[in-house]
Order: structure tokens, then sequence, then C-alpha cells
């Protein structure tokens, strides 16, 4: 089984997709299965390695490394039997070349606004009209994975007929009750920090916050490469962690008051859901995804897309009603115990037992 995504776990630039494509496919090994991740290089990395019983295979760059995934699928087509193509934004294109195989695509969710925060006009434009249906569009007969009901829609709209939804896992044990928290308002960003995942929103919400409850501190826990810039503006009361180990990142989550999500677009929001089994309730914005992974009203609050005062109300009714945060944790907590990567991993195999290509 080969699986073809343009970064793996390893990379310093990995996010939820990868972490769905390193935990299913380590199960995958568990039941017997030979699994082969291709994926770009990146600083520091190995061409060839193995990680928790699965081979990698890395090759060219961010951009190169589907002209690679291409060649490599063309070079070792008899090695295989069956094909994944991930698909962020753009896909390997594979379907054509690898005829007699099963072809399936992984889609965590589409480009769409995420073009005009990431590429420069007119490029973002062509990608959000042209581009991106263009290249799915051959993919529209593959059996296709989806993370959330959002990103099946949008599918569904673009004319793919066959999609299953697989939502992402956990890879940790949801607390058996509400934590301590912190005795001070304490908000919390776990992200990288790029354009489309809106930090700066995260910040600008946590200042109206700040005017209100004088001693709340926000801690922002990830990188990017707005990093420098989003330290330079943020003011007072904002702590910047970086990239922590998972343990850190744990710890923090649970001592944290309530996650904020602001984002343009996700697939699903992994980190909405370890908030949750940390006992902390999110507030993101209603876009696709979030409106997946968040219970509007029951674990966390949803609010108003591109409107940092809106997230902030939303915050500032869990941090000033102690109740409310109380029944809020304990739905969060409630809500974590349904997803786990042993359940994905299962619903994925099922997937490709039974899909046809």
């Amino acid at each position: 089984m080969l699986f073809l995504n343009w970064r793996d776990a390893a990379s310093p630039e990995a996010g939820g997709a990868e972490t769905f494509t390193e935990e299913i496919a380590k199960r995958l090994v568990k039941n017997g299965h030979e699994v082969t991740i291709f994926a770009s290089r990146f600083p520091g990395s190995e061409s060839e390695s193995n990680r928790f019983g699965m081979r990698i295979i890395r090759q060219g760059g961010k951009y190169t490394v589907f002209q690679m995934g291409r060649s490599y699928v063309r070079n070792h087509l008899s090695d295989y039997d069956v094909f994944i193509d991930e698909i962020k934004i753009l896909p390997f294109r594979i379907k054509g070349m690898a005829k007699g195989k099963r072809v399936f695509a992984v889609i965590h969710q589409l480009g769409r606004e995420v073009w005009y925060y990431e590429t420069p006009f007119p490029l973002s434009l062509l990608g959000y009209y042209v581009l991106e249906p263009w290249l799915l569009k051959s993919y529209r007969k593959v059996p296709t994975i989806a993370v959330s009901a959002s990103t099946k829609k949008d599918l569904v709209g673009l004319g793919f007929e066959n999609v299953k939804i697989v939502h992402n896992g956990i890879g940790v044990t949801p607390l058996e009750k509400v934590p301590t928290k912190e005795n001070h308002p304490v908000m919390i960003y776990v992200g990288r920090l790029v354009k489309y995942k809106l930090p700066e929103h995260a910040i600008r919400a946590f200042k109206h916050v700040r005017n209100t409850l004088g001693d709340a501190e926000l801690w922002v826990v990830g990188d990017g490469y707005q990093r420098t810039e989003l330290a330079r503006s943020s003011g007072d009361g904002v702590t910047f962690f970086g990239r922590v180990s998972e343990e850190k990142k744990l710890d923090l989550l649970k001592r944290a008051h309530v996650l904020m999500v602001p984002s343009v677009r996700e697939g699903w929001g992994i980190s909405v859901i370890e908030a949750n089994a940390m006992g902390t309730p999110a507030v993101g914005y209603n876009i696709p995804g979030l409106r997946d992974s968040i219970v509007d009203g029951k674990t966390g609050f949803l609010a108003e897309p591109l409107n940092p005062s809106a997230l902030a109300e939303r915050a500032l009714r869990l941090l000033r009603d102690r109740r409310l945060a109380e029944s809020m944790s304990l739905s969060a907590l409630k809500w974590s115990t349904r997803f786990t990567w042993d359940r994905a991993a299962r619903e994925f195999g099922e997937v490709i037992q039974g899909g046809n290509s």
C-alpha cells in the first residue's frame, strides 16, 4: 500500500493531515499491511527511513514532490496493490497511470478561501475558480475519504460520487474529570502560525478580553512564518511557546480555560478534540471543519467568521461564568471520547477493503 502525501509526520511543517496518515498507517502495519509513504524532503531529513514499521521515501521539495511522486509510481507500479493519493489542494494525479490498481483519494479540506491568504493575486483567483476544481475533476469517480461532513459536502458539490467520512482521532486518552485550571483566565491557541489559520485574530480577540479581564493571558503554541511578526505586535499578556513536545502541549491545554480556533477553513480540527480531551472547550469561527468538531453551545462556541470581537464575546461568556464553563468542560470531555485513532483506522480499512476503483 502506497500513500502519497506532500509531507510526512516528521516534517517540521506537518499538520493534522500528516498526523492522520501516520496514525492510520501505523495501525495498518500492525494489522499486517505493508505500508510505504512517499513525501517531500525537508532540512535534515533522510531520503529513506522507517517509522513505526512504515517505509518512508522522501524525494523532491514542496512543489517538485508531485512530479517525483508520479515518477515513483510509474517506476514502481507493480510493487503496490493500493495507491492512496492524499490531496492537499494539489493531487499527485496518479489515477491515469495506475490503471488496473486500486486508487483512493484522501481529502481533508478544499483550498477555497485558503488561496486568498497563502498565494498572491492573481494566482489566488486562478486557484479558487479554475485550478483546484480542474485538478480535482479527474478524481470525481475515485473512492474518496473525507474527514468531516463539511469536506464531503464540498466534494459532492464538485461532482464527487463516492465519498466516505472517516473522522480524525486523537492520540491521548481523555481525562476522567475536569482538571484544575489556572487561577486566572487563560486562553490558548494551538496551531501553525500561518495566514489562513488567522493567529492574529486570536491575539486581537485576546486584547478585547484583556480590556475586561485585566489578568487574562494568551498562550500561543506552534510555529510558522508569521511568528516573528506576531510576537512583535502581540503586546502584554501573550506568551509564545513555539513548537513543544506532545506532553507539554497537553499540559498547557489542560491548564487553559478556552482554546481559540480562528481560521478561514479547516478539514476538521484535531486541536479542538485534543483540547476537549483535556477538559477545555473551544471557541472558533463558524467555518467548514470547525462546525463539525465544535458542538456549538455544548463543547464550545462558534462565532461569526472573520470577527475577532465575536470570538472575544464568546470567550468572555466562558471565562466569566464558572457554571457554564464547568458544564461545557464536561460535555467536551464526553464528546472527545468518540474520536480514537483505532476507530479511524478500522473505518479507513473498511473503506479500502470495500471500495472499488
